[in-house]
């Protein structure tokens, strides 16, 4: 097929857009635009990994202020003032952490060593039953099959240490890290109504309305799942450690009960896999401390557990909160994690239903009947 040049198109070989099929021209018009949009977002998340140690902190100071404002605001409802509310939630919430900190440090220091003997022996038992078994296998044939599982173990983890890592490849940058939450909450907490006016200025005086009213929803649903993480995490802590307490009642002994349920607390802040990887901990230490039955009944507690969450929690509350498709959920925390490790599927939720949030507000024009606009009117006389 020939084409025909255009007559104003001064010897430049322009082919006429009457003879390139329409569907070629939509496809082209939509491809270029998908590149660039595709090679936006890989620049921004280029420079999100690079900056991380600076970018996990901000994240994580997001979602305590999300989870303090409303807080906050309670007593300031009752006369208290907004200074003295900050600073009850800063200490607060400080206070809860070291706590936290401080309890699972004594418990597993103080059962790590019979631990570690009952780990050992059970290591060796069940060596002695690999090569008592019909299998006939050999000493040898036994440590090259650890050697294998050892390496495959370290391999795999790579991906948990880097995650680890990319919070702080040093002790120095933990504790900076840790710092600059502090201060960034602190900061939010006390003048993030200035911060989000800054922010809502960038943009030109026609978009204002919208980019507010888009910023006023995200952080309505990202509060929302702050708050209704907190409660599904809480659930998964309790409906484990006490499956644990009792199996320690029936059988006589099961140690690091609280360490198990705060862990497991801690985990379930990763959607899916979170509490599931948590509580194989609570299964391991029902195989080594009570033996293969009552570690049967833990991993069926936990994933009954679990099975409550998936079907339950997270349709009713979770669901209602967030408004995103468990799919959706499910790829997010597996991109999150495959891109940033731990950081990645953390922060991975709360980001994709914030974006949805504020994407469909603006998709739906939502601002045109909005009825509290209230940032609009301080800036629109500017």
């Amino acid at each position: 097929m020939r084409f025909k040049r255009s007559a104003n198109s001064s010897g430049t070989g322009e082919v006429d857009r009457q003879f390139v099929p329409v569907g070629v021209q939509i496809a082209g018009a939509w491809s270029w635009r998908i590149l660039v949009i595709s090679g936006v977002i890989a620049l921004l998340v280029f420079l999100v990994i690079q900056l991380r140690l600076v970018v996990v902190p901000l994240l994580v100071a997001v979602l305590l202020a999300a989870l303090l404002v409303p807080f906050i605001r309670w007593l300031q409802r009752f006369g208290m003032p907004k200074w003295l509310g900050v600073t009850i939630a800063e200490v607060g919430i400080i206070g809860l952490v070291t706590g936290l900190i401080y309890l699972i440090v004594t418990q597993i220091l103080r059962g790590f060593p019979e631990l570690s003997e009952r780990s050992v022996a059970f290591f060796n038992d069940f060596q002695d039953f690999l090569l008592a078994s019909p299998l006939h296998l050999t000493d040898e044939q036994l440590a090259d099959y650890f050697d294998q599982a050892w390496k495959a173990l370290q391999a795999d983890s790579g991906v948990l240490v880097s995650g680890v890592l990319h919070a702080g490849s040093s002790f120095g940058h933990f504790l900076a890290g840790i710092l600059l939450t502090l201060f960034a909450t602190l900061f939010l907490l006390i003048d993030g109504g200035k911060i989000w006016a800054w922010v809502v200025r960038l943009f030109p005086h026609k978009a204002r309305v919208a980019v507010n009213g888009a910023g006023r929803a995200g952080w309505v649903t990202l509060s929302d799942f702050v708050r209704v993480q907190i409660f599904v995490s809480f659930i998964d802590a309790v409906g484990i450690g006490l499956g644990a307490w009792i199996l320690g009642l029936i059988y006589g002994g099961f140690p690091l009960v609280i360490p198990i349920a705060i862990a497991v607390f801690l985990g379930s802040f990763i959607p899916v896999v979170g509490a599931v990887l948590t509580g194989a901990i609570a299964v391991f230490v029902a195989l080594v401390y009570l033996g293969p039955w009552p570690a049967l009944i833990m991993l069926g507690i936990v994933l009954l557990v679990q099975q409550i969450e998936g079907h339950v929690l997270q349709p009713l509350i979770m669901g209602n909160a967030v408004k995103v498709h468990p799919l959706a959920v499910v790829l997010a925390v597996a991109a999150g994690g495959f891109l940033a490790g731990i950081s990645g599927a953390l922060f991975a939720v709360p980001l994709v239903a914030t974006l949805n949030a504020m994407f469909l507000y603006i998709a739906r024009k939502r601002w045109l009947d909005d009825p509290n606009p209230t940032l609009e009117d301080v800036l629109k006389n500017e």
